[in-house]
């Protein structure tokens, strides 16, 4: 009897799990079989090795082959293990000795003509590699560039069973992939604060929402601007840094949606006939869905009440907790969801409640259950609500560029007929970022996020400020939750004004966002 083992993983949930693939060659009637909780694609590889093997003018042994994948009770899925399935074929065979295989790491799914494919999930894999203490790992070749977000490991680009074997056997070798430092970019195709006309209120309430990590609800008539106020928060937001950019790449890696590195920060857009399953992720393999896919970035809910109801009340958990956990038979997997909301909707069917130029043709029972799709908890966790005017005619074909902003030099910078209102907001908000990274020591906290038990440790008020708040709040009869949050908001105010303390100014503001909730 002869026993060989080739070393793998494979993704599971945001993370990997390290396999041992072990084959043993036996006498008796030629057979191949694979045991291990392997599902039907993995059983598959019956014959996309066999084939491989033959086509790289390697030879197939002719006697009883036993491949056993490790753990047994782990469900394994996919085509991860096609490479290493073939090499410990070729170890049983002794066309390769069992020492080469030693302290490496194989993954790549097999073609019939013995190439590689790239595989999903390939950062999950490399960073289970690093952590099991792999250093040279071998993958297919168009998966480097994901792959090399994860430093610290050698990894090997191979586009052929063929050219992998002659490596092995110290013939041709493949020289480790040199990694190349890559920028990343905010994507700027979409429309900016420059293309919207007036909407002053609605652009200083979205750039808050940005630079805190806040999430938004704009309302507004038809053709106010509101989803393009919405796409141009995309254009707003800092550049990804490292760590974010491998968080988002593997979330669409997972997806199946990319195979290349995610420079930009997401922008998801769901239609609002959009499944539960397609928002917060699940199926049958429990894969992310929009809300993770929004990672480090925006999600954005065109027209909120026109989702069903189910899909709208399942935000609660991610919007409060920043991760979506997915319960399935056999495991429970969790991906992140931090992202900032920005939802739009009409203040009634028709969409001309309140518009002096149109009138609403709604009856009180029609606007009343058309604002009750939206529930108090879920309002609740919405920290920005701000209603957008019509814009006149005679203001929309206007080529000028003024400062959409209250010109007070603490808050924002003065722009002028030459100067971008886009880059100008954008340096306030990274300003203001800033300042939220040297208050909490991290980089992936804001003041939006930031866990209610740290507000009275992080944030300060003033006395005028805290009396002020006080008498709001009852007399708004704000819950817990909406108190904290118009902490939160007034101290990003703060941070635009460069002011360490909540002053009661920037308290007031904060408060007229939260009084819009009586209003929609």
């Amino acid at each position: 009897m002869t026993i060989s083992k080739a070393y793998s993983a494979i993704p599971f949930g945001f993370s990997g799990r390290q396999i041992t693939v072990e084959g043993d060659l036996s006498r008796g009637l030629p057979a191949f079989n694979i045991v291990g909780m392997a599902n039907k694609t993995v059983s598959e590889a019956r014959e996309r090795v066999r084939s491989a093997l033959r086509s790289s003018q390697l030879s197939f042994p002719d006697q009883k082959v036993t491949i056993n994948l490790a753990p047994a009770d782990l469900l394994k899925d996919g085509a991860f293990l096609d490479l290493p399935i073939a090499l410990s074929i070729l170890v049983l065979s002794k066309q390769l000795p069992q020492s080469s295989l030693l302290d490496r790491l194989f993954i790549g799914e097999l073609s019939l003509d013995g190439s590689l494919r790239p595989v999903r999930g390939i950062i999950n894999i490399v960073e289970k590699a690093k952590k099991q203490g792999y250093n040279e790992i071998f993958l297919p070749y168009d998966n480097l560039p994901q792959a090399s977000l994860i430093t610290g490991v050698k990894l090997y680009g191979v586009k052929t069973l063929q050219q992998l074997f002659l490596h092995l056997q110290h013939q041709q070798p493949i020289s480790p992939y040199v990694n190349v430092v890559r920028k990343t970019e905010t994507d700027t195709d979409g429309p900016i604060l420059d293309h919207i006309v007036g909407q002053s209120i609605v652009k200083r309430a979205l750039t808050i929402a940005i630079a805190g990590h806040h999430n938004i609800l704009i309302s507004g008539p038809p053709g106010s601007g509101k989803t393009m106020l919405a796409k141009a928060a995309a254009n707003l937001l800092p550049n990804l840094s490292n760590s974010e950019c491998i968080d988002v790449t593997k979330l669409y890696s997972l997806a199946g949606l990319s195979d290349q590195i995610i420079t930009t920060r997401p922008f998801r857009n769901p239609h609002h006939t959009s499944s539960l399953i397609s928002l917060i992720g699940g199926g049958v393999k429990a894969t992310p869905g929009e809300i993770s896919l929004a990672h480090h970035g925006v999600l954005f809910l065109d027209e909120l009440p026109e989702f069903p109801r189910n899909v709208i009340e399942a935000l609660r958990q991610p919007l409060e907790d920043h991760f979506i956990t997915l319960a399935r038979l056999n495991h429970t997997t969790t991906y992140p969801a931090s992202f900032i909301l920005v939802a739009t909707m009409n203040p009634c069917p028709c969409g001309y409640l309140g518009d002096p130029t149109h009138k609403c043709t709604c009856t009180s029972t029609q606007i009343q259950h058309y604002q009750n799709k939206l529930s108090g908890p879920l309002l609740d966790r919405i920290d920005i609500i701000v209603n957008a005017q019509r814009v006149a005619h005679t203001d929309l074909l206007k080529n000028s560029i003024q400062s959409s902003f209250t010109p007070n030099e603490q808050v924002f910078k003065t722009t002028s007929i030459s100067s971008s209102e886009h880059n100008v907001v954008k340096n306030n908000i990274t300003a203001a970022i800033q300042r939220q990274r040297t208050r909490y020591q991290r980089s992936n906290l804001y003041n939006g996020t930031l866990p209610s038990s740290q507000i009275t440790s992080q944030l300060t008020l003033t006395p005028a400020a805290k009396k002020l708040l006080l008498t709001a709040s009852e007399k708004l009869q704000l819950s817990a939750r909406s108190y904290f949050k118009v902490i939160k908001v007034a101290q990003t105010i703060a941070d635009f004004a460069n002011s360490d303390i909540i002053k009661p100014e920037h308290l007031s503001e904060a408060l007229t966002y939260r009084g819009n909730f009586a209003t929609i």
